[in-house]
């Protein structure tokens, strides 16, 4: 564990009538401890997930563009809105890591070619790549020990049995016992990590679910039961 705890700095006076204090739960955040070397943001689109995964890598010192410390390039519109709001309380503070920001990986990608690191992910350009290859090729040769990785929606490019493979990655990672994650996603496949803490956005303030009671779980465990009459519910009035 590096990150053990985020809150709102009480000490300034925030701008609640503006974004990103407009988000009930980021609004609401005061003190959130992490307990957990593996930890899931979850709640629906515009809840405040990428949000805060997004400040925490910008106090961290990544690229919020997607990167790492030593990552410099420029995305329009990557700018932290939370990251001057935020104070974070390590033990020992994380020095290595990186930051998936799913939406501008393309950017990531570019920015790894331009500065002839192809080497260091599989020697081969991620543009060269498919969507889904070149994420797991960053995960196979990035992700190393002693670090602290904050992935946006990893899921965005993987197939299933992909995202297995990256539980497997996690797995391995977490018990060498000097990694730690926070992740933010829709996938109940990757939200089913054994023992991780499970952080919900969605009623106004963050609070730890398990994860049946995930709507992630439940939307896709009651499609699979019974899709013919879900899908039948959903086409009703068409």
């Amino acid at each position: 564990m590096f990150l053990k705890r985020i809150e709102l700095q009480g000490d300034r006076t925030l701008p609640f009538h503006t974004y990103p204090f407009s988000i009930p739960a980021i609004k609401n955040i005061g003190q959130l401890d992490l307990t957990n070397k593996v930890t899931f943001f979850v709640g629906e689109n515009g809840t405040g997930k990428s949000t805060l995964l997004e400040a925490i890598a910008d106090k961290a010192g990544f690229n919020t563009a997607g990167g790492g410390r030593n990552n410099y390039y420029d995305v329009p519109a990557s700018e932290s809105a939370l990251g001057d709001y935020i104070r974070l309380s390590w033990m020992p503070k994380a020095t290595n890591g990186f930051f998936l920001r799913a939406e501008s990986f393309y950017n990531f990608a570019t920015h790894i070619d331009s500065v002839g690191a192809q080497g260091a992910y599989g020697g081969r350009s991620l543009h060269h790549q498919s969507h889904g290859e070149s994420f797991f090729s960053l995960f196979l040769n990035r992700f190393k020990g002693n670090a602290i990785y904050l992935l946006d929606e990893p899921e965005a490019a993987l197939s299933p049995q992909r995202q297995l493979s990256l539980l497997r990655i996690l797995h391995d990672l977490e018990v060498a016992g000097d990694s730690q994650f926070i992740i933010a996603t829709h996938s109940p496949i990757l939200l089913g990590y054994p023992n991780a803490v499970i952080l919900s956005f969605d009623d106004e303030k963050i609070q730890e679910i398990d994860y049946e009671m995930t709507e992630h779980y439940q939307i896709t465990s009651y499609f699979l039961q019974h899709r013919k009459k879900f899908l039948q519910e959903i086409f009703r009035d068409s």
